[in-house]
Order: structure tokens, then sequence, then C-alpha cells
């Protein structure tokens, strides 16, 4: 996409995004980026020091995550191998659009996350709305991370007393509202109080080699089996056509890692756009052969019977699995606070947007906020998470959500960014990125709108 001679005009000064922004709303950039603050540009000094190939990795780390979990069962709602590799396929072509789109915004805009973006771009409202979708999707992101965390603890407790799965509740110390809660209030709470997260840069490689450890266990217990396993139905065809929609949640939310990636692309030795196509057409075909590793030897093992935490339908005594769902709690610890900061750096610039109040200003105020908001927030989340054990509900939700991050605020910002282009003629390629635009604005609506119907007059109501 080609850079259009004009713009991008916008009412986005009616809420004047100051100097201290990042203070207040740097969202959801990867602990392993560093940009170069804005103010550096003017003196010539915007370059980053991540190289393409480091780019492919961050991209990747971002995408990969606790989602694969879900990607057996999604392909059993899709109705077999063929329509969930279609799906994905499909899906993705679109995923990798929306990326080049926000790195076009973004060097269009000077603006240097997602929801900056957003607000240059398309203005006030549309940038509100994305704040506030960040902040839901994050919260919500929380509670399947506690829920994660609760189900591999069930397996790995009734591994370590020796009791049937059924009964590992007749204990007061394995009842799993015990367990999550304990491990809440001493692993995550004080992980989730600093203002900065800068600490938890290192932690994204163990999750790397977590996730890939994973998918290798879930692809060789495909090919050597366990002897006890026995056949399964495998479904060829979904049982209603609708029912390859209710896919969609999971691949969307496994593969969203758009709004991290602005910042990847500004930390760029050369923030190119089409260099930027390259690394995130590498990292998200990485992404898709995890993904699709994950779900076909998931599916194919256990059928139709796949739960929705794939590592659930697993034995607790298998030892190399067990070691699997300790690498993913210890994902999930480490991904709590970022996600935490991230939606509560949402709450806290929208706060002070609102009250006009700069950060210098309100350093004192600033601390108690962060602490009601932290412990607010933490409450909320673990309650939700004791009393919603299913994590595919709580997918449903949130990888509705996703959706809107992965096409429809995508699709506005390319529409928005050519309308502003100062030309005498209207090219062909100018309408084909507007009707593309269109395209993925009606597409998300779509999903956002099906799947979110579906969680709740289905899943929240069953």
């Amino acid at each position: 996409m080609a850079q259009g001679t004009g713009s991008i005009n916008s009412d986005y000064k009616d809420w004047e995004w100051s100097d201290d922004a990042g203070e207040r709303a740097r969202l959801l950039q990867s602990p392993s980026v560093e940009t170069v603050p804005k103010n550096s540009e003017s003196q010539g000094n915007s370059l980053g020091t991540t190289s393409a190939l480091g780019a492919v990795f961050i991209v990747v780390n971002a995408a990969l995550g606790a989602g694969l979990l879900n990607f057996p069962a999604a392909f059993s709602m899709a109705g077999g191998v063929a329509a969930g590799i279609t799906l994905q396929m499909c899906m993705l072509i679109f995923i990798i659009g929306g990326l080049v789109i926000l790195a076009y915004c973004s060097q269009a805009s000077n603006e240097r996350t997602y929801q900056e973006v957003v607000w240059a771009v398309c203005g006030k409202v549309p940038g509100v709305l994305c704040e506030v979708a960040i902040a839901v999707y994050t919260f919500g992101t929380c509670i399947a991370f506690l829920i994660i965390i609760g189900d591999q603890e069930d397996k790995i407790i009734a591994a370590l007393v020796k009791e049937p799965e059924e009964f590992g509740s007749s204990r007061w110390y394995t009842d799993r509202k015990f367990t999550i809660s304990i491990t809440a209030f001493l692993l995550i709470l004080p992980l989730s109080i600093p203002k900065e997260i800068g600490f938890q840069k290192y932690a994204s490689s163990l999750s790397v080699i977590g996730t890939w450890y994973v998918t290798a266990v879930i692809i060789i217990k495909y090919i050597w089996p366990d002897k006890e396993l026995v056949p399964v139905e495998i479904p060829t065809s979904p049982s209603t056509w609708t029912a390859v929609f209710n896919a969609m949640p999971t691949i969307c939310f496994g593969f969203q890692c758009h709004v991290s990636s602005v910042p990847v692309f500004n930390s760029m030795k050369q923030p190119e756009v089409k260099t930027w196509g390259a690394v995130v057409t590498a990292a998200m075909v990485i992404a898709l052969f995890v993904y699709t590793g994950t779900g076909i030897c998931g599916f194919l093992t256990f059928g139709a019977g796949v739960e929705q935490d794939v590592l659930m339908s697993y034995p607790s005594n298998d030892i190399p699995v067990a070691l699997a769902r300790a690498f993913i709690i210890l994902c999930v610890l480490t991904s709590y606070p970022i996600l935490h900061f991230c939606g509560r750096a949402v709450l806290e610039g929208l706060w002070l947007r609102y009250t006009g109040i700069t950060v210098e200003e309100d350093v004192v105020r600033e601390r108690r906020r962060r602490l009601l908001q932290t412990i607010s927030w933490f409450l909320l989340t673990l309650l939700l998470a004791l009393f919603i054990p299913d994590i595919g509900k709580v997918i449903s939700v949130i990888g509705g959500l996703a959706a809107c991050f992965i096409f429809v605020f995508p699709g506005l910002c390319l529409i928005q960014a050519k309308l502003s282009e100062i030309q005498e003629t209207r090219a062909i390629s100018w309408w084909a990125q507007v009707s593309y635009g269109v395209f993925m604005v009606t597409l998300g609506a779509f999903i956002f709108g099906q799947t979110t119907a579906n969680a709740i007059f289905v899943d929240l109501t069953a």
C-alpha cells in the first residue's frame, strides 16, 4: 500500500494526547520491545534497535500463548481437520493484512501504539471504543488465565495425592477454589502491583519454550498414543453450518497480536511497511504451524470428546504432560501481570484525559488509585474465574472481541487513511483498498456479533 500524498486529519486533538502519554497508556507493548520516545524523532533519532529477524520472533511470541490449548476443540467444532485448516488459512489472509494496515497507518499518523493509531486516524469515538475494548479484552483474558491455572493444578494435584480426579476436592487443600486463590494471592497479585513491567521482559523466552514444548508433547502423544486410549469418533463435518463459526473466537484469540504489533513495528531498525509485511507473514506462518500441529494432533487423539483445554483430556499421571501443565502455569503466571498492566493503563489514560490532570500533578493520587485499580481488577477476575470453570465460555466472549482488533479497527483505519488522501482522481488501487477496508470491517463485525450472541444465548445461559 503506497502512502498517499495527503495527511491524516481527525478530531484526535479533541482530547489532547500529551507527551506524557507513554506514562499512562503505552498499551500492550511487548516487554521485550523498547521503542524510541516520540520526542526524539525531531532530533532525527527515531530508528529502533530490533532487527527484522528479531521482530519475527517477538511477533510470534505475542501470538503464541495459552490459546493453543483450545485449538483441538476448535477443530472439533469446525467439523474436522479439513474444515479447521481451511478456516485458519482463510482468516490468516486478513490477519496478515490487518498487521500491514496497522504499520501503514502508524507510519502515516506518526503514532507508536495501537490505540494511538486508532485515535489519530479514526478520531475520538473509535479511539474511546478501542480503549474500552482493550480494557475488556485484557480483563477477560486475565479470567481465562486464572481458569487455566485451576485446570492444570487440578490435574497435577490429582497425580500428587494419588486420588481419583473426581474426588480431588475431598480435601480442603486440594479444592479448586482454594488452589486458584492461594496461587493468585501469593504469586500473581505481588507481580501486578508495580507501576512498570520491565522486569517481565525475560519471561517471554520462557513462555515461548513452554508453548513449543506443549505442542511437541501433543504431537508425540498422537504419534505414539497411550495403550489404554480407546478409539474415538473423529467428526469429518460440522454438526450444523453455523457450528463452523463457533471455531472463529478461538482462532481470533490465538492469532491476536495486533495490539502489540504497532510498538514492535516502531522498534525496528528499518520500520518500512514492505519489510514489515515479510516479518508478519513469516511470524504468522510459524504460528500457523504451531496451532495447526496442536489442533490436528489433539483433535485426532481425542476426537469429538476433546476438552476445551486439551491438556485436561490427558491422564493426570502422565509425566511429560504434567511438565507441559507446569510450563503453562508458569507462562500464565508471568502473562497475567502484563495483561493487567495493559488494562490498567487504559483505565488510567481515560481517567486522566477526562479529568484533565497531568501525570506530574497526580503522582500521590496515582499510587492510591493504582492500588485500588489493581486490587479491584484482581479480585473481580479471581471471583469470576472461581465460578466460571469452563474456559470455553470465556474464550467465546473475548475471542469475538479479538476479531475487532484483527478486522474492525484496522479496516476503519485503512478506510479513513485512504479517504484523507488528497488526490485529484481515485485510482483503481485506491478503490480496491477502500473496498478491502469495508470488507474487513463487515467481516469483523459479523464475527464479533455472531460469536458474542452465541456466547450470551448458548454458552452463558447453559
